[in-house]
């Protein structure tokens, strides 16, 4: 059964969330309806082993699940040429899945193949593979002994080189052969890269691990309909797609997530904290029926 979640940054145009933060927004997501609420992989690995079970706690009272999302910083990428850089990322993730297993969190999504946002100084395509698919394999015994899955998500081209489009996703993730590591489709970047997105979703079938949706401008599912929901949702069905739907919209231009996320101007109308508070309840009842095909 499709579960449905939010990352925790719709309401603000900055990275930051403490811990006090994150009890707050299990509470307004639950409120809403969600399943899910996806965190910082960086903020789970600050957080002490104290807050990680009092957080715990509270999705747990309040029935929400916690993915974990990570768009590392260059220090850790896996993908560098440089291999106490390398070495870096492999403690730095193994740290975040352990935080993971503590919290209970089952997923780890993201660009972890590399680091985000890219400069694009390194593009050796072929040499990026060979060095991130070896961390990879050696992170996948750590994440199946944990219990936990990877979904690598595939970016446009503006955002990485190194997998930009499904089919060389699986490629990817069946050179590295673990169970334990699969494919994050978002729907903003394959409406750039796919020549068509809801067959994207066929082709990835059961490699299917995570989904991030919003709208081609980054919009709320629904809010424009520049994307065939309905043919979404009708592409989960088809592959019985059973994890997490979760979207990751931006709305408010301007601070670090404007900036990373390329948002320069305000695509909320205007709105006060209440009014997006009524946008997204709308798009996730809108979500649930193109994606479950309930009336």
């Amino acid at each position: 059964m499709m579960k449905f979640g939010c990352n925790y940054s719709y309401w603000q145009n900055s990275w930051k969330f403490s811990y006090e933060d994150y009890l707050g927004m299990v509470n307004k997501l639950a409120d809403i309806g969600f399943d899910i609420l996806e965190i910082s992989a960086d903020h789970l690995y600050h957080m002490t082993d104290e807050q990680i079970a009092g957080l715990k706690a509270e999705g747990e009272k309040r029935h929400m699940e916690f993915s974990t999302n990570s768009g590392p910083a260059k220090e850790y990428d896996l993908a560098s040429p440089k291999e106490e850089v390398r070495k870096n990322g492999i403690a730095y993730f193994e740290k975040i899945f352990e935080n993971m297993h503590k919290l209970g969190s089952k997923v780890l999504v993201g660009a972890i193949y590399s680091f985000w946002p890219t400069d694009f100084v390194e593009t050796d395509k072929e040499a990026a593979w060979e060095r991130s698919i070896a961390c990879l394999k050696e992170l996948a015994k750590t994440a199946e002994k944990l219990d936990v899955t990877c979904a690598l998500e595939v970016l446009n081209r503006n955002e990485t080189y190194i997998l930009t489009d499904c089919h060389e996703a699986i490629e990817y993730v069946n050179r590295i052969g673990s169970k334990n590591i699969n494919i994050l489709l978002d729907t903003y970047h394959m409406n750039i890269e796919e020549d068509n997105m809801y067959d994207a979703i066929r082709e990835a079938g059961d490699l299917l691990g995570h989904l991030h949706v919003g709208e081609c401008n980054r919009k709320l599912p629904g809010m424009n309909n520049s994307i065939n929901w309905m043919e979404i949702g009708k592409a989960l069905r088809d592959i019985n797609y059973d994890h997490y739907v979760v979207m990751e919209p931006f709305l408010l231009k301007g601070g670090e997530v404007g900036r990373d996320c390329r948002v320069f101007r305000d695509l909320s109308g205007g709105a006060t904290p209440e009014q997006m508070d009524g946008y997204i309840k709308t798009s996730l009842e809108y979500l649930k029926k193109c994606c479950l095909g309930t009336k």
